[in-house]
């Protein structure tokens, strides 16, 4: 068995891990993967260290972080490497099974169309709805932290957020009806609603303040949002339920 080697330069380091030179040199001068040493000549040497530390860039760059931010997390002094293992197992295993879900509906209208029937377009639909389900989720990701989304990935079953959908939608179906019939922001149903709002975001966030805050941030930063994304509530329906948020608080 060959013994593996303390150190490698660059080049071999790269045909090892999969990576380009290119990239080691640009992690290298963003310090975000610094080389372990260098030679008497000055080229890089690249150590056992360094392979942990690539594999955490890859991982995090996967899940849609931006290289920036996965700095600031690998230099933490509490970074936990147990715990970041952890939480990008479970979001690759979810990415997993979105990506089995949306190839067995492509499977499907396989076999319809081999079979000489009609295309399946409810199936074509569905397909599309899983590749849109997670590429809204890869830039939302980018608004919280390891932690919370550690956090969010514990309660936030497939099941959980299945009910929170439906009950998000019935929620702006009430909220819409009671806009078009003109129904003061500060009268009782108005009130009602407001507080069905907050059920439901207290539920996704588990009551941890934090990721209320980062959610809040999420929702300011719409000039940022890519072109894919769609809000899930119209601006209308937010400045009504702010103002029966207001009207609420007056009244208590």
């Amino acid at each position: 068995m060959k013994e593996a080697k303390a150190l490698y330069q660059a080049s071999e380091f790269a045909e090892l891990t999969g990576v380009t030179v290119r990239a080691l040199h640009h992690y290298d001068r963003l310090g975000l993967l610094k080389p372990s040493g260098r030679t008497s000549a000055g080229y890089r040497l690249y150590g056992e260290r360094d392979f942990v530390r690539l594999q955490q860039i890859v991982t995090l760059k996967f899940i849609g972080l931006p290289l920036k931010q996965i700095k600031n997390i690998l230099d933490r002094d509490s970074f936990d490497l147990s715990r970041a293992l952890q939480l990008q197992r479970e979001i690759l295993q979810e990415k997993r099974r979105q990506l089995e879900a949306a190839i067995h509906a492509i499977e499907r209208a396989e076999s319809r169309i081999a079979s000489g029937a009609e295309p399946d377009w409810e199936t074509v639909r569905n397909i599309i709805e899983v590749i849109e389900m997670q590429n809204n989720w890869d830039w939302v990701k980018k608004y919280y932290t390891e932690e919370q989304l550690q956090e969010l990935s514990e309660h936030a079953t497939p099941e959980v957020l299945e009910k929170g959908q439906r009950d998000w939608a019935v929620l702006l179906k009430d909220v819409e009806a009671a806009m078009s019939e003109g129904v003061d922001p500060a009268s009782e149903r108005a009130r009602a609603l407001a507080s069905r709002w907050s059920e439901l975001i207290e539920q996704f966030t588990g009551g941890n303040p934090a990721i209320a805050e980062s959610l809040s941030n999420l929702y300011k930063d719409q000039a940022n949002w890519p072109a894919h994304a769609e809000k899930p509530f119209s601006d209308d329906a937010a400045g009504f339920i702010r103002r029966a948020q207001a009207a609420q608080h007056t009244k208590e």
